[in-house]
């Protein structure tokens, strides 16, 4: 009687997820169609400016500690950590916009909304070359004068933000 037991209660719960999984996979078709297949809501901000807020993009391609990648609308649900680096936007006008941005975070959501919500981001065409250039140097100059692990820690991050500061505006 116990295994009957057992065996119909293991059926009911197979079930039970099978109907979850349904379930999930019908709202999911169902936002998809309420916002159209092509739409993304896309917004990108930072503490002291909104650059997208609810926009509907094309594509948008990322920097990430698990590596570079694009975002288009019905992408998976994720969440990832923005390292610093360059975000393109692919506007439906087919233009791109391009972005420095430092650390933040990224969230893609089921209903195709993503937010890109960064420390810090600016316009490339914001960026001052030569300024980037003397960055490198001094921090440079301080990771290797840095008197302890701390001050050689902090130097190492400003040293690497700057390089891609310098990748961004030089195109690499």
């Amino acid at each position: 009687l116990e295994t009957r037991h057992f065996a119909t209660m293991a059926g009911l719960l197979r079930n039970g997820l099978r109907t979850a999984k349904l379930a999930r996979q019908c709202s999911r078709l169902a936002i998809s169609q309420q916002r159209g297949y092509s739409e993304m809501a896309f917004t990108l901000a930072s503490p002291t400016d909104v650059y997208y807020s609810a926009a509907n993009v094309k594509q948008v391609d990322v920097p990430s500690f698990s590596g570079s990648f694009g975002i288009l609308p019905s992408h998976v649900p994720s969440l990832a950590v923005l390292k610093p680096g360059v975000v393109t936007v692919f506007e439906e006008d087919g233009t791109n916009k391009k972005f420095f941005v430092s650390s933040g975070s990224i969230t893609i959501n089921d209903d195709s909304s993503v937010q890109v919500l960064a420390e810090e981001a600016h316009p490339l065409d914001r960026l001052d070359a030569q300024a980037i250039r003397e960055g490198v140097s001094k921090a440079s100059q301080e990771v290797n004068s840095a008197s302890s692990e701390v001050a050689k820690a902090e130097a190492q991050i400003a040293l690497e933000c700057y390089e891609q500061l310098q990748k961004a505006v030089e195109g690499n």
